[in-house]
């Protein structure tokens, strides 16, 4: 049996596979080294088939050169997209690194071969934690819904406008800061007031190592209260999703 399909099908199937492609190289809970590179690609394959039908209103050219640029600029698209998911999502790994710098425990810092990243204790396992709750809550299918979207509002045959991507991007990176620091903070503030009784301890007993007690103190205090930070981490995932579909529907400017 033969199967006789238009070469413009084939071309918008090959289109929507690179931004598919794209946007799970990056985004997370895709990003996982853990998930092979042929499952990515089926998968991209996969999400880039019912998007055949968008071609109908895109103007594609058969050119060799145009099929080329047409296949970066779906690169781009994607990763562009999967990036803002991304830098909403860090935010988490980041309140876990900040309680690691503040706790003591960036000196356990270590390689970690899945994300080809180098994490302390606390940044990868909110890592962790934020991933499995992404997966277990349905969070990642509002993610691919969100980047669905993309094929309605940017045609295969057309690009994202760079102005509005690069006030997107600082718009998010300042909101990575901020969650980053929200989720931290009760942490933070114990650990700071913490650093402060070490501090007034020493002026009443300059005797007592202050440095040497400060350490083994503020890892202990760390470890009995991140249990409340924890708690929080499912509310917060949930918000961060919410927060990239807005972000992505920013950019098509929605």
């Amino acid at each position: 049996m033969n199967l006789d399909l238009p070469a413009t099908t084939l071309l918008a199937l090959l289109l929507a596979s690179a931004r598919a492609g794209g946007f799970l190289a990056v985004a997370p809970p895709f990003n996982n080294k853990a998930i092979p590179v042929q499952a990515k690609a089926l998968l991209s394959v996969a999400i880039g088939l019912p998007m055949v039908a968008q071609a109908g209103t895109a103007r594609l050219s058969l050119d060799t050169w145009a099929v080329m640029s047409g296949i970066v600029v779906q690169l781009v698209v994607g990763l562009s997209l999967g990036f803002l998911c991304q830098l909403v999502f860090v935010a988490v790994q980041s309140a876990g690194d900040l309680i690691d710098v503040f706790g003591g425990f960036s000196l356990a810092f270590a390689y970690d071969p899945l994300m080809q990243s180098g994490n302390a204790v606390f940044g990868k396992t909110f890592q962790m934690i934020a991933s499995t709750l992404l997966m277990v809550s349905g969070g990642y299918l509002l993610v691919l819904h969100g980047f669905l979207r993309s094929f309605e509002a940017i045609p295969l045959d057309g690009g994202l406008d760079l102005r509005t991507l690069s006030g997107v991007l600082t718009h998010g990176l300042g909101q990575l800061l901020l969650a980053a620091l929200q989720i931290a903070a009760p942490l933070l503030c114990v650990l700071f007031l913490a650093d402060v009784a070490l501090g007034l301890l020493t002026r009443v007993a300059p005797s007592l190592n202050a440095f040497q007690l400060g350490f083994p103190f503020k890892i202990l205090l760390s470890l009995l209260l991140v249990g409340t930070t924890i708690m929080a981490l499912p509310d917060v995932v949930a918000h961060l999703t919410d927060t990239a579909g807005s972000a992505m529907m920013k950019l098509y400017g929605r």
